[in-house]
């Protein structure tokens, strides 16, 4: 795939390796080509499904089959993807053959497209195509080449993703999970070489509804955690059940007891109760060869690093890597801080932003090279759901995030404590105040970053709720209904309203007459001060709040019925507009300590 083999050897310009298919009017990546001889046969490889025949004339010029020849009259076309070689051979000859042959090549010549004009088309296919993978960020392709759907393996998770998702007027979560599967030349030697391959790293990416930001949730695989039972599909087709387990390591979500990557998006569900939809799958190798297809990627040290465990041995400051460098580097957790998985998170999260600032620079986008080989070795690197696990499905995901700005992903780890179960605490479990306001975040599709339109609405909304006097929480009275998904939510929010807020006159009036999807506070007009004041209490949004057209009388109380967005307790309906939560960017370049 280097340049003398790609025809640099004759002057031709990479972007001249998209040629003209004359019979879908398209521009098409040759994938193979030898030297232009112009009697010889072609050496030209094109992708499967377009191949055509180049004839030879007496005269050593290369034609095209056509319907118009007397071998082709009557059949379909079948003729080849020309070669640059061919055109440079013809226009040699111009003036040798008959005149009819010279005005069809000329003719031809005229509407093929100027080599600035090619590879304004090029940056078409993959301008907008971004190659979203690495041990947490996996997409593939830029090309409908049948030469990477062959690449492609799956998995078949059954019902546990949606398969509808990538382009629907909804948010979008793809679980990217590496694992720790030795596959790949040299990779028995890291430890555990028959590792069946168990949830080592794992990112949840949660893309907005708007597709404007994302926020990339790292679990640590040392997570205690609860494995809900899991339908995995058999080879035969039929479906088999594992059951789950209580209290155990996230990691073993996938490859123990035979549990399968669907597994593994059931207990993501089961902790942030957010829907997975689709996962991608990379081992060890991947690591190796996405980094070096991409032409390395740059990271940064605060000190040096020389770790026995890992191999990594890198100096202090930046530095490009590749291949087995990178390997070590998102392997290695002994270098750094406290020497723990939550620290080996971080590295990962800056070697994986940086991946997707090389991928998005103009040395990748307008290099066919680099992109094919990119293309070649991710749709090689990946096992994705049955869902996605064609070129064309994930080039159609990968446009959609490429509408992202670096700028608007955010990096985050799970909010953790040590594992109070244990007195020396190795493992760790989820933080039952910050991650829950995390997880109400993504579930409301709220961005981590500055995104100014939502910034701006939020605050609008905000506004408009607290806009007005206030009454005292003991002249607040409310009854409570539960029209919601929580079984005794109403009693829940009143035990709560009363022993935290001190909103004694509250009642709970168990089940609503009917299930709701949102939740809403009924109020007369001489009630707007206890509505403004439960509604900042409960984080209800404006359009929560329903003013009657007449005043209450004596004791008569408003009425909250809570719906399928009520999460809780305490959880604000709107979802928290902030959390003091470490988080790093996609776009900005951090040295790992």
């Amino acid at each position: 795939m280097d340049a003398q083999s790609r025809g640099r050897a004759e002057n031709i310009d990479p972007a001249d390796q998209w040629v003209l298919n004359p019979d879908t009017g398209d521009y098409e990546l040759r994938l193979n080509q030898s030297g232009g001889d112009s009697g010889g046969s072609p050496s030209t490889s094109a992708p499967r499904g377009s191949r055509r025949r180049d004839a030879v004339r007496e005269d050593g010029v290369r034609r095209r089959d056509s319907p118009r020849d007397g071998a082709g009259r009557g059949a379909g076309p079948s003729r080849e993807v020309p070669r640059q070689g061919g055109r440079r051979s013809a226009r040699g000859q111009e003036g040798s053959g008959s005149s009819s042959s010279s005005n069809e090549n000329s003719a031809g010549r005229r509407k093929r497209k100027t080599p600035k004009a090619r590879r304004k088309k090029a940056l078409l296919w993959t301008g907008g195509v971004m190659a979203f993978l690495l041990v947490g960020v996996s997409a593939g392709g830029y090309a409908l080449y049948q030469h990477f759907n062959g690449n492609l393996n799956s998995v078949d998770i059954g019902d546990a993703g949606n398969k509808d998702v990538v382009t629907a007027n909804a948010p979008l979560n793809i679980l990217v999970i590496g694992t720790d599967k030795r596959t790949g030349k040299g990779n028995e030697g890291y430890g555990d070489k028959g590792s069946t391959g168990h949830a080592d790293t794992n990112i949840l990416f949660h893309v907005s509804k708007d597709r404007t930001n994302a926020t990339a949730l790292s679990i640590p695989r040392d997570l205690m955690t609860n494995i809900p039972d899991c339908k995995t599909r058999q080879p035969d087709g039929t479906d088999k059940v594992i059951p789950g387990t209580d209290n155990i390591r996230f990691n073993v979500s996938l490859g123990q007891e035979g549990r399968d990557p669907g597994c593994t998006m059931n207990t993501v569900k089961e902790i942030t109760g957010l829907q997975v939809d689709h996962f991608m799958m990379v081992d060890f190798n991947a690591v190796k060869e996405l980094s070096t297809a991409v032409g390395g990627v740059k990271v940064c040290l605060a000190r040096a690093v020389k770790d026995k465990d890992s191999h990594l041995d890198l100096p202090e400051g930046p530095s490009k890597i590749q291949g087995e460098q990178a390997l070590a580097f998102v392997r290695t957790r002994h270098s750094f801080a406290n020497g723990s998985d939550l620290d080996r998170i971080k590295v990962q999260q800056q070697f994986i932003g940086s991946m997707i600032r090389q991928m998005k620079s103009d040395d990748t986008l307008t290099s066919p090279t680099k992109l094919f080989k990119l293309a070649d070795a991710a749709t090689k690197a990946l096992t994705v759901d049955k869902a996605i696990s064609s070129v064309p499905k994930l080039t159609t995901l990968a446009k959609e995030l490429t509408k992202i700005d670096t700028k608007n992903i955010s990096f985050v780890t799970l909010p953790v404590i040590d594992n109070p179960a244990e007195p020396k605490p190795i493992t760790v479990v989820v933080d039952p105040v910050k991650a829950p306001q995390l997880f109400s975040m993504m579930r409301k599709d709220t961005s981590l970053t500055e995104v100014a339109a939502q910034k701006k609405a939020a605050k609008s909304k905000q506004d408009e709720l607290l806009k007005g006097t206030k009454a005292a929480a003991a002249d607040v009275r409310v009854d409570v209904y539960n029209g919601g998904k929580i079984a005794g939510g109403a009693q829940q929010t009143v035990t709560w309203l009363q022993n935290t807020k001190g909103v004694l006159k509250s009642t709970n009036k168990a089940n609503a007459p009917a299930k709701v999807a949102k939740t809403t506070l009924e109020y007369a007009p001489n009630q707007a001060d206890q509505a403004r004041a439960l509604a900042a209490m409960m984080g209800l949004p404006g359009s929560a709040l329903k003013k009657g057209t007449t005043d209450a009388e004596g004791l008569q109380a408003m009425v909250l019925t809570l719906g399928a967005d009520f999460e809780g307790a305490g959880t604000p309906i709107t979802g928290p507009a902030k959390i003091d939560i470490p988080k790093a960017s996609a776009d900005k370049a951090e040295c790992a300590k």
